[in-house]
């Protein structure tokens, strides 16, 4: 790979309150969590205490040296459960269908958005969530910055919504995150 992803290297794990969005993701032992569009995997090594070895944590990225990082991060911590992987999520998430039960997009659907990959990535997760599935959308309130993208570039809560729901994705409650995220989860319905 010649370019890394627009945020690449960025995480937003510090900017938001992780004990209010996994409460509001109603984590559960046996579940089968994938973070897309993962960077270095800050969200998903804190969703690994949530899960424990019980759960399985697939962590997505296109970003090589990020999926180093957290491979590094998951062999030093011996989290067995959580799956680091390079992908294209545009094209091919790296999962068989109907396989995941919660998904979490923590401030990518903007960047997939800008760049127009958001489609295939959102056709790709209707295939792998399994219906009724959840996701989770963390995204950056609809003020100036910094932190964040330019404001140009955000979505707000609305904008989420009018952009998921003609892949199935209908919406169940926003949560606010921090001073600068928000949560908009989601159920798939097809």
């Amino acid at each position: 790979m010649t370019e890394a992803p627009i945020a690449a290297g960025k995480s937003s794990f510090d900017l938001v309150d992780a004990s209010v969005l996994f409460d509001a993701m109603d984590l559960r032992e046996d579940k089968v969590i994938l973070d897309l569009a993962c960077g270095v995997g800050n969200y998903a090594l804190a969703l690994a205490a949530h899960t424990g070895p019980g759960g399985t944590i697939h962590a997505v990225d296109l970003w090589e040296e990020g999926i180093a990082a957290l491979r590094s991060a998951v062999a030093a911590r011996n989290m067995v459960w959580i799956h680091p992987a390079v992908a294209d999520i545009s094209r091919r998430i790296p999962l068989d269908d109907d396989r995941v039960d919660v998904c979490l997009m923590a401030t990518v659907l903007h960047d997939l958005k800008q760049d127009g990959t958001h489609t295939g990535t959102l056709n790709e997760l209707q295939r792998v969530l399994k219906p009724l599935g959840t996701l989770a959308v963390v995204e950056f309130k609809k003020i100036n910055g910094p932190p964040g993208p330019p404001l140009q570039v955000r979505l707000s809560p609305e904008e989420t919504e009018a952009l998921l729901e003609p892949f199935g994705f209908v919406p169940d409650r926003v949560v606010d995150i921090g001073p600068f995220n928000y949560l908009a989860r989601f159920s798939l319905r097809l």
